[in-house]
Parts: C-alpha cells; structure tokens; sequence
C-alpha cells in the first residue's frame, strides 16, 4: 500500500493536470473534466470509443467503492455499539440524499467542512496508539517490509497471507484510498478555481500523500504494534476484518475513546467520500447522455446505500475492487499517451509561462 501510494502520487498529479487541462464547461452545470475529456479532447476523436467505457465503468464503478463500501463500513463499525444496520443505512439514506439532492456546491461545503475535522481526529488517536506502544513499533516495521516478500503463517484470529495476496490486496486497497490512476479525482478537481492545471495537480499529490502515506501508515501501524491482526473476534470465531480491525487496535490503548474516534472519523471519511462519489458517477453519465441524467442517478443513488448497509464485506469489495480497475484501466492509457503535455505544463508552470487553455 505504501509503495501504491508512492506511484500514486506520479499518477494523480498527471491526472489532476490534464483534467483541468481539457475540461468545458457543462451547459447548466459545473465544469466537466476528466479522463473522458481528456481522451475525447486530448486524444482526438479516433480514441472516443475509449471514452465511452471509462464513462460507463465510471457511472457504474461509484456504486461500488463510493457507495456500498462506504455505507457498509459504517454499519459494521456502528453495529459493535449496538445500532442495527438497517438504522445507519436509513439515517444515511436521508444525511446523503439532503446534500446530493442540493447539487456539488453544497458537497463542497460539507466537505471543506467534514475532511479536515476528520484528518486530524483520526490521526491524533493513531499516534497516541502508536506511541503508546512505541516499543513494539521496529519490529513492526520490520514485519511490515519482510511480510511484504515472504509468506506469513496463521496466528491467533489471523489466517496467514501470501506474497500475491499481500501485492493484491496491498495495492488495491493503496488505489481504494487515494484513488490515484482511476480518473476520479480529476472529475472534481475540474470544477476548482486555479490559474493553471499544474498549481492544482500539487494538491493531487498532497491527497495522495495525506491518505496512504500518512493516514494509512498510522492505522497499519498501529494494527501492527498492538498485534489486533492476532485476536479473534469472539462473535464470529474468526480474526477481525475491515473496520472492525482497526476499532479493535484503537482499543487496545485507548479502550472506550478508541472505539468512538475510528467509528467517528469513518463516518464522517464514508459521508464525505460518498457524497463526493455521487457526484463522480453522475459526472460520467452526463458525459454519456447530457446533464439531464443528474438528478435521476442521485435519486438511483440512494437505495444502494441500504444495499451496501445490508450486505457481506467480502461481495461488497469484490464488486468494488473488479469495476475499479475496469475503471482504471482507460484512464491510464491515456495518462501514458498524454504524459509528455502534462511535463510540458508543469515546466511551463515552473518556470512561470503564462497558461493558455486550449480551444
């Protein structure tokens, strides 16, 4: 996951900058960008085709790692305090559908709102984990690189990993994070304010930087040195999985605030990041039939979360993991094609030229 992060902050400043590169302006609605126009615009009208399934995966792709997963995270940590899942999918359905409904300057102010709250919270409780057990923490960087390159057997509620599964679910959960090579952070950097595509590609790589290298370090980290990927769940007889994982770290140290601290700043991380991908899916299909499409997909938009509210961790990341990297791959063809312009503006940004969209 680290090492994902690490490229993945390459990706996403190239993506970032060619997004607002080739976006337009939507008639009747926000600025729309992304790899759709990056392929249609940048590429030429022969590469369309490779468009329309980024579109299509895009629209579809959202349900998946933007909705279900996010609801369904949610409902397992709430669930441990006692709240029936179907409760968390219902308040969400309402939380969700009040800001989708009021259109992307409202998830703009929710967010702006939400995600630095979350950050911070989130992290302070990491590290006072951390520290708090800060002499197992060489060993568990040193576990960290040599599990990464050799199998590790089963211990306590851990079912042991292989070297593939710890590169596959690794970097697909670095992806899940950052969603660097995917296309879909451009789609909402296209609607910023900026006066040049590379001055905004920068904040691609901070998010980039901030999620997986930051956020995500401190919680494996602190799973690692408090040993929680050891322990059985005693409701299932099994280890700990998923959000449930790093509730059962943070308790460790901090045994009644640990649990509200994770439980918290993923509900506030899984609003922010749903409402965010609402408009990323809806984004997508605009680009497939016209700003019309909006508001019917917000409303489609909602029972998913019940969906996802409802159903297995397992099924739910499938889905998400297999529609993401059809997502991903018409994207990085053409980040590829195109990265000679994107070193091109950032030179030019550099050395202070003045910027000319193009016509």
């Amino acid at each position: 996951m680290l090492m994902s992060g690490v490229v993945g902050m390459c990706t996403k400043f190239v993506e970032v900058i060619l997004g607002l590169h080739f976006r337009v302006q939507e008639p009747g609605g926000p600025m729309l960008g992304g790899p759709m126009m990056v392929i249609t615009r940048g590429l030429g009208p022969r590469w369309k085709w490779l468009a329309v399934p980024f579109s299509v995966f895009g629209a579809l792709a959202a349900f998946g790692i933007g909705n279900m997963v996010q609801a369904n995270s949610v409902a397992a940590g709430l669930e441990g305090f006692g709240v029936p899942r179907w409760i968390t999918g219902l308040i969400l359905i309402i939380a969700i559908g009040l800001v989708t409904i009021g259109g992307i300057k409202r998830i703009a102010q929710v967010a702006q709102i939400v995600v630095p709250f979350m950050v911070i919270a989130y992290m302070i409780g990491g590290l006072i984990v951390i520290f708090a057990r800060i002499t197992y923490l060489p060993a568990a960087i040193v576990d960290m690189f040599r599990y990464a390159f050799t199998p590790m057997g089963a211990v306590g509620g851990f079912a042991g990993a292989t070297i593939a599964s710890a590169m596959r679910y690794g970097v697909a959960r670095g992806v899940f994070s950052n969603e660097a090579g995917m296309g879909s952070a451009p789609m909402a950097h296209a609607t910023a304010r900026t006066t040049h595509p590379a001055k905004q590609g920068l904040w691609g790589i901070f998010e980039v930087f901030v999620d997986t290298i930051v956020v995500c370090m401190i919680t494996g980290l602190a799973i690692l040195v408090t040993g929680a990927y050891t322990l059985t769940d005693p409701a299932t007889g099994t280890g700990f999985t998923g959000a449930l994982l790093t509730i059962e770290a943070f308790k460790q140290v901090l045994p009644v605030l640990g649990a509200y601290i994770v439980v918290g700043g993923m509900l506030l991380t899984a609003y922010d990041t749903n409402l965010a991908w609402c408009f990323y899916g809806e984004t997508c299909g605009a680009y497939l039939v016209g700003g019309k499409i909006r508001m019917p997909y917000r409303v489609a938009w909602l029972p998913f979360v019940m969906i996802g509210a409802l159903g297995g961790l397992r099924l739910v990341w499938d889905v998400a993991d297999t529609l993401n990297a059809l997502m991903a791959i018409p994207n990085m063809i053409a980040i590829l094609l195109l990265a000679g312009l994107a070193a091109k503006l950032l030179k030019d940004f550099l050395q202070g030229a003045p910027y000319t969209p193009p016509a």
